[in-house]
């Protein structure tokens, strides 16, 4: 089953500004009789599923529920969950949360790795910075190592 994918079960997400004219999976469009002839439900189902929070679509300034094509792709995985699995719904609303929270984390993770790649980035670019900043003139210091040898010295007598 795929996440619904807006932030919660039936919640929408904060996203970017988008062109209010474009059509997306997420785009309400379908009221609740053309949603349920797509999901193959009754409508009333369609208002129970609202009710449970399981299937959540926008609502009109006069608030009549408005459906999107994920919501319809949404319908039909709760339906295949409860007739084909004989899970009930407040399983599937489980399964609905817990796939929304792996999908929130997975983009976390793809979030997170791309800032440690941009840290270790930068922190690659500075110590080059510093390596190239180094004296030249300066002659690198090796340890020597200590030895209990005894070295005499003698002058040459001056003839």
């Amino acid at each position: 089953m795929e996440p619904h994918g807006r932030g919660g079960i039936g919640g929408r997400g904060a996203g970017r500004a988008r062109n209010p004219y474009e059509l997306t999976d997420e785009s309400p469009v379908y009221v609740i009789s053309v949603a349920a002839q797509l999901s193959g439900l009754h409508p009333q189902t369609l208002r129970q599923y609202d009710r449970l929070g399981l299937v959540s679509p926008d609502r009109t300034p006069g608030r009549g529920r408005r459906y999107s094509a994920r919501d319809i792709e949404l319908l039909r995985q709760v339906q295949a969950l409860s007739q084909d699995e004989g899970i009930n719904l407040a399983g599937i609303k489980r399964i609905i949360e817990l796939e929304n929270q792996v999908a929130a984390l997975q983009a976390r993770v793809v979030e997170l790795q791309s800032a440690v790649e941009g840290a270790a980035a930068a922190m690659q670019q500075r110590e080059a910075q510093v390596h190239a900043s180094y004296r030249r003139d300066l002659v690198r210091y090796q340890d020597v190592q200590q030895t209990s040898a005894l070295v005499v010295w003698r002058p040459k007598p001056k003839d």
